[in-house]
């Protein structure tokens, strides 16, 4: 399962966080040498900070921290991976330790607040924060000549404070992230609702010239046969003129089924339009640049197959607009002598390869829809597609040989 996206707000943050506490370290480092030179601790106090830091690096490596993200929420269901408790452990440990020895290094507590938050569920994340200033105001009174109240209770104050606004923006952040995943949701339902009212509106009107055009005259031409048929031998004259009667019902019907499968092709190719000149109007969006090429002496080609074609790279322009980011599309159209390909390629991100039964997109059914028109056909339809370097679809279906 993929992890989603560092937000933007989370990134800089994080990274605000990580700067504050290398600098918090380098000064403390730079004050202990500068204070306290020679001593015997001070070969110890440099190989913690560089164990400290080289830890403090190593956090990314380790994985997401709780969340599913570097700067996921607090709370969330999924539950902190062990390594990653195991280091935040070591960090503090270390940490501890060298304020022992130096207690100017007090202060690299405040980016490890952040870090608490981030990597624990709140109640833990509130103990840890807790812990880690009673240290700070601890090893500050130590550093003070005297005792000085804003040492007591300025440590606490702004670590609560931190944490409360911090607790607060994530769970803030949480709340709009479900309440973006139900809007897509909500969307996502509302079009296939729209999908299906519009298939079952298509189906009653289908339904209703069926039995308006076809039904009728199919029962007409019945009913007129079973006259002809009872007075054939008695009143020949009469059954010849049902039978010329039901031959012209018969044309009519004829010609009402070539209107609704007229009605149900493309109407790009309506009115003799090639399926050249109609690849060739398609258009895929504002920003995309779509080129089309014709490849090969072109051939008369069977209505199924111009439909067919057309609809996959209507398909596939749609694909390349919603997914793919890409700033141009090619369409080539080859006529190879005993088969027709349609080539369709971009300069989007791409994708991995798609799984058995699965768009490649992951999101709907366009490219099985493209497999099926292609294997009714007796074709193939192959996919190349790598992250990073765009996409490759080609349709190829065979032609039968010509007299």
């Amino acid at each position: 399962m993929s992890h989603p996206a560092i937000r933007p707000d989370t990134r800089t943050l994080a990274t605000v966080a990580h700067t504050a506490f290398f600098l918090l370290l380098g000064a403390s480092v730079a004050r202990f040498l500068l204070r306290h030179p020679g001593e015997p601790r001070t070969p110890w106090v440099l190989a913690l900070s560089i164990t400290l830091a080289l830890l403090y690096v190593l956090g990314p490596v380790l994985g997401p921290s709780l969340g599913g993200t570097p700067g996921g929420t607090p709370g969330a269901a999924a539950p902190t991976p062990r390594r990653r408790l195991l280091w935040l452990g070591l960090v503090v440990t270390t940490w501890v330790v060298l304020v022992v020895l130096a207690p100017s290094f007090a202060w690299c507590a405040v980016p490890l607040f952040f870090t608490a938050v981030r990597t624990l569920p709140p109640r833990a994340a509130i103990v840890l924060v807790a812990l880690l200033t009673a240290f700070v105001v601890t090893a500050q009174l130590q550093l003070a000549k005297s005792f000085d109240p804003n040492l007591l209770l300025a440590p606490p104050a702004v670590a609560a404070l931190a944490t409360a606004v911090f607790v607060h923006m994530e769970r803030q952040a949480q709340a709009q992230r479900a309440l973006i995943d139900d809007l897509l949701r909500t969307r996502r339902e509302l079009a296939a609702t729209e999908r299906r009212e519009g298939t079952l509106a298509e189906r009653q009107r289908l339904s209703m010239e069926i039995h308006d055009t076809l039904a009728q005259n199919l029962s007409s031409q019945q009913m007129l046969l079973q006259a002809a048929d009872r007075t054939w031998d008695t009143d020949p004259a009469t059954a010849r003129a049902h039978v010329r009667t039901a031959t012209g019902i018969a044309a009519h019907g004829l010609a009402e089924a070539r209107r609704l499968v007229h009605d149900l092709a493309p109407s790009e190719l309506a009115d003799g339009a090639g399926l050249a000149d109609a690849l060739r109007a398609l258009d895929a969006g504002p920003g995309i640049e779509v080129r089309f090429h014709l490849e090969g002496a072109p051939a008369p080609l069977p209505d199924r197959v111009q439909s067919a074609l057309l609809r996959i790279a209507q398909g596939a322009l749609a694909n390349i607009r919603e997914h793919s980011g890409a700033h141009t599309a090619a369409l080539t159209l080859s006529f190879l002598g005993d088969q027709v390909v349609l080539d369709i390629a971009d300069d989007g991100h791409g994708f991995t390869e798609p799984r058995t039964g699965a768009g490649a997109d992951g999101r709907g059914h366009g490219l099985p829809a493209m497999r099926a028109r292609v294997r009714q056909l007796g074709g193939t339809l192959t996919i190349e597609s790598t992250p990073g370097e765009g996409t490759v679809l080609s349709a190829a279906i065979p032609l039968e040989p010509a007299p």
